[in-house]
């Protein structure tokens, strides 16, 4: 049902895709300083991707975050995750990760083609899943975004309070290669703490393809150590942009 209803509203929105610039910021956990265009819809899209954590298998298709810029510097943003286990008792399907933010440039600078580091902030409501993720919780994030010729680099702090009320802090780090390289290389390193006694540690490289200035392409593989866990995920996908009229 959640398929069908996902497919529903991407099939057309990418056949109706039109001009407006699409930093993807796929394939990170993290993001970058940096909102849609006023009345511009972006989509990110994993339409397959997967992830082992010790001796669970999970297959994670969609995935899909939408961003819709309502007022200059600002932008709405809706995610989720369409799970599916793919071993023993683990087998079924599940909404995950889920939740409703809203994201605003707090400083102009490099990202929006000013000097110096682009500042935002990104803030919401963590949403509970369905058949699995019961609770609701609230983030705060706050990204500082530093674009040279040679590199982009993105740094992100999040508190969070997760879905079963415990704290939560995130702190990560992104670089890009050359903004202007059509193919560029990408990796990202994050610690995140839940302090209800889940340690996450974690490392991605990838790629980047823009395509144009509306679509660009992702791969990455990510590596992590989630306690003393080992965990390995393979994410690839696409961003796309288009005017809401």
């Amino acid at each position: 049902m959640k398929t069908a209803w996902l497919g529903a509203v991407l099939a057309p929105a990418f056949l109706f895709c039109c001009c407006g610039a699409a930093q993807a910021f796929r394939p990170f956990d993290g993001t970058d300083a940096a909102v849609v265009e006023t009345n511009k819809v972006e989509i990110e899209l994993g339409p397959a991707e997967y992830l082992k954590e010790g001796p669970v298998r999970t297959l994670f298709a969609p995935s899909a975050r939408f961003n819709y810029g309502f007022a200059p510097g600002w932008e709405a943003v809706v995610e989720g995750k369409l799970a599916h286990g793919l071993m023993g008792d683990m087998r079924g399907s599940s909404l995950v990760e889920n939740g409703a933010f809203l994201k605003g440039v707090l400083r102009e600078g490099g990202l929006q083609d000013k000097s110096g580091p682009s500042i935002a902030t990104e803030f919401g409501i963590l949403l509970p899943g369905i058949r699995d993720e019961r609770g609701t919780g609230a983030s705060l994030a706050g990204i500082l975004s530093q674009r040279w010729e040679w590199a982009t680099v993105h740094l992100n702090v999040a508190a969070s309070l997760t879905r079963q009320q415990h704290a939560d802090l995130f702190v990560g780090a992104i670089v890009e290669g050359p903004h202007d390289w059509p193919l560029r290389p990408v990796t990202e390193i994050f610690y995140e703490r839940d302090f209800g006694a889940v340690q996450t540690r974690s490392a991605l490289i990838g790629a980047i393809y823009q395509v144009r200035e509306d679509l660009a392409f992702d791969f990455g593989l990510r590596g992590a150590r989630i306690n003393q866990r080992p965990a390995a995920e393979i994410r690839a996908g696409l961003t796309f942009s288009f005017a809401a009229r």
